[in-house]
């Protein structure tokens, strides 16, 4: 894998130079922060390819740091919580992160899902030059452009296109869901297919996921027209 370059921000000195140890031992260009205006400080002038993101940050908060970066680039993130309530975890998903860890975690399977991450932003697009009808996928006024990593929507009366940042997670949902028009994918497939791993206990993730990709995409994020609710077993894609 290449050498990416990872932004770890915790406010414990002893574990962020555990985990700057380890991920350098893993061949990643590790870069570290202690608290929240450094983290942001740091992102601007290094443009990691990857954050490890604390949530809870002393100077500025880990979810208002997740916020502002969300609002200027769409660099994956995972958040690291000590918490064990859901709805931390899932304001983390709200506000733009791509995943999660708990703490305590093992350091080979924050290493693991921070690759699965990489892989799906940074290694799925670039797999040689195909023909455009293969590289862009159209449902609709939505146009998923597999090659350039964009999304693009017509505006309706206008003839014009806008853009439409998405999260590489946000990206790779969407991407599997029009792919397969009217197919349903239970959350964990869809896991499978977007993170790279499924695992009981994360379903809820998805739903974050697929609640953000609605008020990017849909005219009405409560009355769904294109990522559609199958009750009982999860979602399609209906555009």
């Amino acid at each position: 894998m290449e050498n990416y370059s990872v932004l770890l921000v915790d406010d414990d000195p002893k574990l962020l130079e555990l985990l700057a140890n380890y991920f350098r031992k893993e061949q990643f260009t590790v870069l570290t922060a202690q608290d929240g205006e450094e983290a942001l400080r740091v992102f601007r002038k290094d443009q990691p390819q990857l954050l490890v993101l604390d949530l809870m940050l002393p100077k500025i908060d880990g979810r208002d740091v997740c916020r502002t970066i969300r609002q200027e680039s769409t660099v994956p993130i995972i958040m690291l919580t000590a918490r064990d309530a859901e709805f931390d975890r899932l304001m983390g998903l709200e506000l733009g992160a791509d995943d999660y860890v708990t703490k305590p975690f093992s350091m080979r399977e924050l290493v693991a899902r921070v690759r699965a991450l990489l892989r799906r932003t940074y290694g799925a697009y670039g797999k040689g030059k195909e023909s455009l009808a293969e590289t862009v996928i159209r449902a609709g006024d939505l146009e998923l452009d597999m090659d350039r990593h964009l999304l693009f929507q017509k505006e309706p009366g206008t003839g014009t296109c806008k853009s439409i940042e998405l999260t590489p997670i946000e990206f790779s949902l969407l991407e599997v869901l029009m792919k397969s028009p009217g197919h349903v994918y239970n959350r964990l497939q869809l896991m499978e297919n977007s993170h790279g791993f499924a695992f009981d206990g994360y379903e809820r993730t998805i739903d974050a996921h697929i609640r953000n990709l609605r008020k990017k995409i849909e005219p009405d994020s409560r009355n769904p027209r294109y990522i559609l609710t199958v009750y009982g077993i999860g979602y399609k894609f209906g555009g």
